[in-house]
């Protein structure tokens, strides 16, 4: 069962956590930051593959920590943009148009690793 959201400890070694309720930047899991789990802040990718769990569980977290989850999010989100000293009106800008490139930088990307 999902609880309340939080960020979650962090690995100081970066091993792969799959499932459970400790570790930021899991996948698979439940109420901290990272992929493919539920009830989760927000995304944290720490590079590892991705364990997804199934519509049905995520359907079935508690509306009031979906509501804290989309709460504490939206707090990390500004506290991150005040660091990089962005308004919310410099992001939304960046992010159309980063969206519109998107697939082009990704395919460059790819082009550029293979080069190497």
């Amino acid at each position: 069962d999902v609880s309340s959201p939080k960020h979650g400890k962090v690995d100081p070694d970066n091993m792969p956590h799959v499932g459970g309720n400790t570790w930021a930047g899991g996948t698979g899991g439940r109420d901290t930051a990272g992929l493919g789990g539920k009830g989760g802040p927000y995304r944290l990718d720490a590079g590892h593959r991705v364990y997804q769990v199934s519509q049905a569980e995520k359907d079935a977290v508690p509306e009031e920590v979906k509501r804290a989850a989309r709460e504490m999010g939206e707090k990390v989100f500004k506290q991150r943009l005040k660091e990089i000293q962005m308004s919310e009106y410099d992001a939304s800008t960046y992010e159309r148009f980063s969206g519109a490139v998107r697939r082009q930088v990704q395919s460059l990307r790819i082009i550029l690793d293979n080069l190497q």
